[in-house]
């Protein structure tokens, strides 16, 4: 039994740690609340690119440090602001209990989300942990999700990746666009949202299960139950 899991918006709310770090950085360039939204909604939930999106910081702000130390800040300066939910440690733990194999596979920078994971002490709750740039490729390619199962030492005769299992994440087309192409049911974390697909060009059909968090995704799939 194989549970792969994303880690960002997913296992841990990093938008509540950005959005904070965000708003405390823009008042020290003098910037606005209007400013501070700018700068959230130009981050597209982690996933714009940390270098175009130093240089806009660095154009729009005549205060702000140069275009090298404004990426380090946006990669590093909210991990601290990260906490995990107790729910999810749980979740992870009954999984654990009754048998299932647990990897994080998450896209980013190694070193950044090698801090998140070992300073919210998730390692001790998974047994495998991909990160895409340390792997090469990132979601939703399916070798990413190939290689997250075979970390794991799964094997049988179903999908893409060869075993039966899950993908649980929030991104519609990282996520479960990308773990459906690979073979696995999918489960998607609402976040309060309602399920529209995406606009990019993958299979977007709806996912397999809908829950609002990670923890309730994760206990629905353990225990399973269809939403």
């Amino acid at each position: 039994m194989l549970l792969l899991v994303d880690l960002d918006n997913t296992l841990v709310d990093r938008a509540a740690a950005f959005n904070a770090w965000a708003r405390s950085f823009i008042g020290t360039l003098g910037g606005s609340a209007a400013d501070a939204a700018w700068l959230i909604d130009a981050d597209q939930d982690g996933y714009e690119s940390r270098d175009s999106l130093a240089r806009a910081i660095g154009q729009r702000f005549e205060a702000a440090p140069d275009t090298g130390e404004i990426r380090r800040m946006l990669l590093f300066d909210h991990v601290s602001l990260m906490t995990l939910d107790q729910s999810v440690t749980s979740a992870l733990g009954n999984a654990r209990e009754a048998g299932w194999k647990i990897g994080i596979v998450t896209n980013g920078a190694t070193k950044q989300q090698t801090l998140k994971i070992r300073r919210l002490g998730l390692e001790a709750s998974v047994d495998a942990v991909i990160i895409s740039e340390a792997v090469g490729v990132k979601k939703p390619d399916r070798e990413i999700f190939r290689i997250a199962t075979a970390s794991l030492g799964a094997t049988g005769a179903t999908g893409a990746t060869g075993v039966a299992g899950w993908m649980v994440g929030d991104h519609p087309t990282a996520d479960i666009a990308g773990g459906r192409r690979a073979g696995l049911k999918t489960a998607w974390v609402s976040r309060g949202k309602t399920w529209a697909g995406d606009t990019g060009s993958l299979d977007l059909a709806a996912p397999d299960l809908v829950a609002p968090t990670a923890a309730e995704a994760i206990n629905a799939v353990v225990g399973g139950r269809q939403a």
